[in-house]
């Protein structure tokens, strides 16, 4: 008889551990918008049977590195130029899984409130990874200030500059510290992502914005052996939802923009 209510028992606790069971999705992020966007689909997962893991990162190479060595099932952070110049200079073979938001970049000053205003030799301060420093100097031939010798080349550098009429003196640093270093610097080029961490509106306080039709798409990214799981698509499919779309425009205000 013992044995018997035994039985039932593990029986019913196997039915009941496999009833609310939930397959982890760990994803690494940066903490705006991407780590936001992550947490509000959270619990739609969960409905889904997907336990949304979200890890917040500060910078552009650890994401990428711990799904390249599966400590991480996927990332959303970086732009589709970014992964294959990652992939390229690492030997990674990370994959997009989808598009989501667009982060217009834009250039930002504390000693100025004009590009006009820019002086002769001021300081200019921009990502010093290769896609982010070419879209900001891209977006500086835009306005005028500089000429590139290839203006459809993504990852150009200072090097690449063959016309710059008012001297610009351009500083390389990473792209998290561009904001902590505003007031040393004449005019910095800051991704949308740090900017907003930092308390900086873009569509108010930026000098100089990309427009929505700029083609860095921000994207979610796993490899290629996950891309197409069960638990990954969910993601995909939650992240591209009218409620993600709403939920962006109406928190972010045009700061992120949806790219679907």
């Amino acid at each position: 008889m013992n044995l018997k209510k035994t039985f039932v028992a593990l029986a019913a606790a196997a039915t009941f551990s496999g009833a609310v069971a939930a397959e982890e999705l760990s994803v690494a992020a940066t903490p705006v918008p991407h780590a936001e966007i992550l947490e509000f689909v959270k619990p739609k997962l969960a409905e889904q049977g997907v336990e949304l893991d979200v890890k917040v990162f500060t910078d552009y190479i650890q994401p990428n590195i711990q799904v390249d060595q599966k400590r991480m099932d996927a990332n959303f952070f970086q732009h589709k130029p970014y992964l294959e110049s990652f992939n390229e200079g690492r030997g990674t073979n990370l994959v997009t899984v989808t598009g989501v938001h667009v982060e217009p970049f834009g250039a930002y000053s504390s000693k100025i409130d004009s590009l006009d205003e820019l002086k002769d030799g001021a300081v200019v301060a921009i990502p010093n990874d290769p896609t982010n420093g070419g879209r900001a100097l891209l977006l500086l031939q835009k306005a005028g200030l500089i000429t590139l010798k290839d203006d459809s080349k993504i990852t150009a550098t200072p090097r690449d500059i063959a016309d710059n009429p008012k001297n610009l003196d351009f500083k390389e640093l990473e792209a998290a510290t561009l904001p902590r270093i505003l007031n040393q610097v004449d005019l910095a080029l800051i991704n949308t992502n740090y900017a907003l961490e930092a308390g900086l509106n873009p569509t108010e306080d930026a000098l100089l914005i990309e427009g929505s039709d700029s083609p860095y798409v921000n994207i979610l990214v796993s490899r290629p052996d996950n891309k197409d799981s069960d638990a990954m698509q969910k993601l995909a499919d939650a992240l591209t939802s009218e409620e993600v779309k709403n939920f962006i425009m109406k928190k972010y205000e045009g700061a992120v923009v949806p790219a679907f």
